[in-house]
């Protein structure tokens, strides 16, 4: 009984013992696939870690290369979520449209920049209104949210995840992974991917903001140089000239342009611009109350227009084509609530103009402004000056012509005294007049002949004689001493013409002819065809006031010659002044 027994007990031991190891066995095979499981984990940990330290050294770049950290992220992307295929899109300054700026395929490099979607449109743009990811499986394309792009080879990919990047609760762009054989997104690839867009969004943000400040730094500096200009001993054409280009250099603008308000014409005319392009610089002046730059002048305020090109009320969508000229922001330029002209800024590409940047602009449309103020207030005063000291000469050159004549009025009547005083008075006038309304340096030789030929014909034209009178050659521009001088010749040229030439005819004509030589020196030329010098005259033996005048200021003040004889070709009397230009 006791060997029956002994076998019992032993078999039964036997049984507990292989259950025992089966049951050791399970818990070693459940602990050997728990520690793969926790290799694999760590192995994910580890590419994980790898990926955010890539994505990390890409932040690195966002500063400096922007476009060089979206591709690493997107690089990175692909590995972490076991991809083939990404895309990244970013909002464009508009905030209308998400636009492509970085792919890892190769042969999608040309569709950066290029493709565009609407906010809503497609998965991609549905995603970034909705703030929400999308995973698809499989056939994404046949999704009814599915917009196709054929440059992005949409139709060979099975898969899509796309996940918004968003920043402090704000979508600034969209990332996009995808395959070409149906995949299951897992949890963790999208909670990964979610993470890694929040980074690169917060890095996006932090440069879009450093840029920014960078940016404003740069506008302060552009005000700041504006203002040294405006402040130094410039004439105002350069002080115009350095502003736009300033401006347009440190805000990045691809043509500044600074338009004034002629006020006889009313128009805007083209003041000052950096570009050198020819015809952009010769386009027409712009009638106020037409175009962008009239509606900026009329209400005082700046008008901003997305794309010159596309808007109708542009004057010259041609030019801005050929130009490559596309947004512009028109800025009125106010000095005492008065717009006296408009600054017109343009750029190469799309560009939304931010209140900053109006900003500024109008800040430096005000100091420009206030220094074309200041410049035609000082050459106001400059002139005042300029035309005292010229008054105080011409009064000065009357009182001794008057003096003069006292010596040779015993043989004349009042009249003819006054009248002959009278006459160089105005041909003095004549040159002041001018000089009050034109250029202060130089004076029109023409229109001053014109002006003494009006009044002699006028003044010492007999009754019953028919003389003519006229104003021959090319304009001859002088100084206002030369002028002066040329002025009182002319009046007693003409004047001795119409009195002695015309004394027996009665009708014949008086001829101012200007010329130039040939040889440096300029000719003033009093003809008539009317009674010939008396035989032998020599005008430098002559008893007449007015030839001794003409010799005196021919010789004295011009460093000229004058001559006074007869042309029997041509039956005339030639009184000739010439005189180095």
């Amino acid at each position: 009984m006791r060997q029956p027994l002994k076998e019992t007990l032993l078999g039964e031991a036997s049984s507990d013992l292989a259950q025992l190891l089966e049951k050791r066995e399970a818990e070693l095979a459940d602990a050997r696939a728990r520690v793969r499981q926790l290799e694999s984990a760590l192995d994910a940990r580890a590419a994980e870690t790898a990926a955010l330290r890539r994505i990390g050294e890409a932040m690195g770049h966002a500063a400096v290369d922007t476009t060089e950290m979206l591709r690493i992220v997107a690089d990175v992307g692909v590995e972490v979520t076991g991809t083939e295929s990404a895309l990244i899109y970013l909002f464009n300054e508009t905030r209308d449209a998400l636009v492509l700026r970085a792919v890892t395929d190769p042969d999608l490099q040309d569709a950066i920049g290029q493709v565009t979607v609407r906010v809503g449109e497609g998965i991609t743009g549905g995603v970034a209104a909705s703030k929400q990811y999308v995973a698809l499986a499989s056939e994404a394309f046949q999704d009814d949210r599915f917009r196709f792009f054929p440059e992005l080879h949409e139709d060979q990919f099975q898969s899509l995840l796309c996940v918004p990047l968003i920043w402090r609760g704000e979508v600034i762009g969209v990332i996009n992974v995808r395959t070409r054989a149906p995949h299951d997104y897992s949890k963790t690839q999208v909670q990964f991917l979610a993470a890694i867009a929040s980074q690169v969004a917060g890095a996006l943000e932090t440069t879009r903001m450093a840029r920014s400040a960078e940016k404003k730094a740069s506008h302060l500096s552009t005000v700041a140089e504006v203002s040294r200009t405006i402040t130094a001993n410039l004439y105002l054409e350069e002080i115009l000239q350095l502003a736009v280009a300033a401006t347009a250099q440190t805000m990045n603008f691809k043509i500044v342009a600074l338009l004034l308000l002629d006020e006889k014409k009313n128009e805007l005319v083209l003041k000052a611009t950096q570009t050198q392009s020819r015809e952009y610089v010769k386009k027409p002046n712009l009638p106020l109350g037409e175009s962008v730059a009239g509606r900026a002048f009329a209400t005082g305020k700046p008008v901003t227009v997305l794309d010159v090109k596309r808007t109708p009320e542009y004057r010259f969508p041609e030019i801005a084509k050929r130009e490559g000229l596309t947004s512009l922001a028109c800025v009125p330029l106010l000095v005492r609530e008065r717009v006296i002209g408009v600054l017109n800024c343009y750029t190469e590409k799309l560009h939304v103009f931010t209140e900053d940047e109006l900003a500024v602009l109008t800040t430096l449309g005000n100091q420009v402004a206030v220094a074309i103020e200041n410049s035609k207030l000082m050459v106001k005063g400059a002139l005042l000056q300029e035309m005292h000291h010229r008054v105080k000469n011409n009064l000065q050159t009357i009182a001794s012509l008057l003096r003069l004549q006292t010596h040779y009025a015993a043989d004349k009547s009042p009249v003819e005294v006054l009248n002959e005083s009278i006459s160089r008075v105005m041909a003095v006038a004549a040159v002041h007049d001018l000089l009050s309304r034109e250029d202060l340096d130089t004076i029109s030789v023409r229109k001053i002949a014109n002006s003494i030929v009006t009044s002699a014909q006028q003044t010492f034209t007999l009754p019953g004689k028919h003389i003519t009178m006229r104003v021959e050659g090319p304009d001859l521009l002088l100084g206002s001493h030369q002028a002066n001088s040329v002025a009182l010749i002319l009046n007693e040229l003409v004047q001795n013409a119409a009195e002695h030439g015309f004394e027996t005819a009665s009708e014949g004509t008086v001829l101012v002819r200007l010329s130039e030589d040939g040889t440096d020196r300029w000719r003033l030329e009093v003809r008539n065809d009317g009674d010939s010098l008396p035989p032998g005259f020599d005008p430098r033996t002559s008893d007449s006031l007015g030839l001794k005048i003409v010799e005196s200021l021919a010789r004295g003040d011009l460093n000229g010659d004058f001559t006074l004889q007869s042309d029997p070709a041509r039956s005339e009397t030639v009184a000739l002044v010439s005189f180095p230009r």
